[in-house]
């Protein structure tokens, strides 16, 4: 392992002078309101995409106030005018650095459907307004920041950073680009959850150091001249086997003598000319994700070096729940008066258990930014938020959206074994089948749910997150206390796809999970008197799906009564192991070669309509390109207008109507299944 700084406890460093200010209400956005604080000029400056929301799952709102905590006066640019540098001057020069964020989420991702066309809205912005933000927002912000105060150093950060980290394919351009550390000059690229490295950081530039010299902190990523000496390399940019060789350099003013090992990822250079060899790089860098095993990681860049040292180690719960406790507002800043912020309407009222996920999906990012290993908050923690929601959130009315986090149900899973974990390199605890170190009780949770519940003024706890219906079955007491009590008529669960070859490039379980779930959601639901639904949702057009795939999943669909009223295509994210399927048409989940692997990728506008349209099989604007490509796979047997068809003959026909409706996409909620047959409703003709 290299020479690395240990995992100090968060708030175990001695606060900055500037404590004797005190805490703000909110975290000040102007002149005005830093002069209303007694303050001359900020220490840390955060430039956002997001509008300011003071709440805990705003990333700007976390840094902050645990910045703020350690004694630092802290100032918010949220998504400022970015055609020049005036408005980046707003808060004056901060003392140690800017800190540049794209916000909650990607800028690309969040302005560009999976179609490449431009939203009209922005959930982040005040009154869902689009365009406040520039496309690679990370990189514009840094070079305005750049512009502003030449001098100041700038530390980039986010989940925008944190996936473009290495040389990464970019779906909107359809080409390799650079890591967006050298894209946007900054001085050092903090990724994953920031908290340990960004302490540790803005403690050391306050006693002054320089960033340059700060090489020894988790979670970094910065540029060096070339390898420091003595290291001892793995020699990993080709497809050949690895070569361990140890390389002694002469010592220099840059070099750095604090690593003893790091593996040689194929270079920029070399994954742009070879999409094998970026596969290669892939895999590489999913390998390296367990923080207890994991190495730094080279990257040649031209001339320049990208170095990345090993994740940080995870919060322990009372960290993580101090991070949560932190006096916070839990409203939009008064700045934005009236305006309404949907991300934050759709999660006041909801609470974040726990970080991390360990399922491995290829096509998500979650274990890439956030680990695979569970950081869990306490349930005194957790209980304690919903009596904040209840006593200072407005407009509360009783009910409790969501307990949850990137999945609903993994709250305090872990291996059983730490000595096996932290040897473990896995991409995942749950495929191809669930790990028998994987402790899968969920009877902990049960009895959170319960006692949350119990809190005086709660009505109702609701869990909106999705449930990972594998894991659930492990429990069935905890299926049934969540059916029972805590489904709001519908619940999402994402199966993704029924044939095994998509199932495989996904990472998911197999159809039977989901059925025996659904044999479990059906019995409890009835068993409550309750007429409940499951929502699943599927992707089209993910790599190695093919037509038969889709033809059969269609099939699927109308058997057991589905309607897609909207469809998730798959969207090729930065850093993800499904997009770098959709490159390179090779599979970084084993061993990669020019002579093995191949993946079967949908691309082009054509392809990926054609697969839409499958699960979209009853819209009569698909019943004709449906037609010609059942005709071309020799299935004419599917059109007609009998129930056992899956398009009608004619554009004139009337599908048979399903037992209930719902949406694919992640976002919106589930139509409502329609009773009876109506006055006023008309047939489609």
């Amino acid at each position: 392992m290299s020479q690395l700084t240990a995992a100090r406890e968060l708030f175990d460093y001695p606060r900055y002078w500037a404590e004797c200010f005190g805490t703000s209400t909110f975290l000040p956005t102007s002149r005005a309101e830093m002069l209303a604080l007694g303050w001359d000029s900020c220490d840390v400056i955060i430039v956002t995409g997001d509008a300011y929301v003071d709440h805990p799952s705003f990333g700007m709102a976390v840094i902050g106030r645990l910045l703020e905590a350690q004694g630092f006066r802290v100032g918010i640019i949220a998504q400022p005018d970015w055609s020049s540098a005036e408005p980046f001057k707003a808060l004056g020069e901060p003392n140690l650095y800017f800190g540049v964020a794209g916000g909650n989420m990607d800028s690309m991702v969040n302005r560009y459907t999976s179609d490449k066309k431009i939203r009209r809205e922005d959930a982040y912005s005040p009154d869902n307004e689009g365009g406040l933000r520039p496309d690679r927002a990370v990189i514009v912000y840094a070079q305005r920041c750049r512009e502003a105060y030449k001098q100041v150093p700038i530390v980039i950060g986010s989940i925008e950073a944190s996936l473009r980290r290495i040389a990464h394919y970019d779906y909107w351009s359809d080409k390799v680009r650079r890591s967006v550390l050298l894209d946007s000059k900054a001085d050092l690229l903090i990724y994953g959850n920031a908290e340990r490295a960004l302490v540790e950081v803005t403690h050391r530039l306050a006693q002054g150091a320089l960033p340059e010299t700060i090489r020894d902190v988790r979670g970094t990523a910065f540029v060096v001249p070339h390898i420091p000496a003595n290291t001892s390399i793995i020699d990993e940019s080709t497809i050949n086997d690895e070569v361990v060789q140890t390389v002694r350099m002469t010592s220099s003013a840059n070099a750095v003598d604090a690593f003893d090992q790091c593996i040689v990822m194929p270079s920029y250079e070399q994954v742009v000319e070879d999409e094998v060899l970026y596969a290669r790089a892939s895999r590489i860098l999913h390998r390296e994700t367990n923080p207890h095993n994991a190495r730094a990681l080279v990257q040649g860049h031209g001339d320049k070096i990208l170095w990345l040292n090993p994740p940080p180690i995870p919060l322990s719960t009372p960290e993580i729940d101090a991070v949560f406790d932190l006096p916070y507002q839990r409203v939009p800043h008064p700045i934005y008066g009236d305006k309404k912020i949907p991300a934050y309407e759709m999660i006041r009222f909801s609470v974040n258990i726990m970080r991390g996920c360990f399922g491995g999906c290829t096509f998500c990012s979650i274990t890439e930014h956030e680990g695979r290993l569970i950081q869990s908050r306490s349930e005194e923690s957790i209980l304690n938020e919903i009596e904040r929601i209840r006593d200072r959130t407005p407009g509360f009315t009783g009910i409790i959206s969501d307990l949850g986090g990137p999945t609903a149900n993994m709250w305090r899973l872990a291996c059983k074994d730490s000595e096996t974990e932290s040897k473990c390199r896995r991409l995942s605890c749950v495929y191809p089948g669930i790990c028998k170190n994987l402790n899968t009780d969920q009877t902990p949770l049960i009895g959170l749910y319960r006692k949350a519940r119990e809190i005086p003024g709660v009505k109702k706890v609701l869990i909106a997150s999705g449930v990972r219906y594998d894991l659930a079955i492990e429990t069935p007491e905890y299926v049934e206390e969540l059916v029972k009590e805590h489904v709001g008529g519908y619940l999402k669960i994402a199966p993704e796809h029924t044939e095994k070859e998509p199932l495989s490039k996904m990472m998911k379980p197999g159809i039977d999970s989901y059925h025996q779930f659904k044999e479990m959601f059906d019995r409890f639901s009835s068993e409550a008197g309750k007429e409940q639904y499951l929502i699943p949702y599927f992707i089209a057009g993910h790599p190695g799906t093919g037509i038969e795939d889709m033809l059969n999943l269609a099939l699927w669909l109308k058997d057991n009564g589905f309607r897609a009223d909207q469809v998730q295509s798959f969207y090729p994210s930065p850093m993800s192991t499904a997009t770098a399927m959709y490159y390179s048409a090779r599979n970084p989940l084993s061993r990669v070669s020019y002579d093995r692997g191949e993946v079967e990728v949908v691309k082009g506008t054509v392809n990926r309509r054609l697969h839409k349209a499958f699960l979209r099989y009853h819209d009569p604007l698909n019943w004709p390109l449906l037609r010609r490509t059942l005709r071309s796979m020799g299935r004419t047997d599917l059109i007609g207008n009998g129930r056992e068809h899956l398009v009608p003959r004619t554009q004139y026909s009337v599908l048979h109507k399903p037992k209930r409706a719902f949406r694919t996409q992640h976002t919106g909620l589930p139509d409502l299944p329609k009773k009876g047959p109506g006055k006023n409703r008309k047939k489609r003709g």
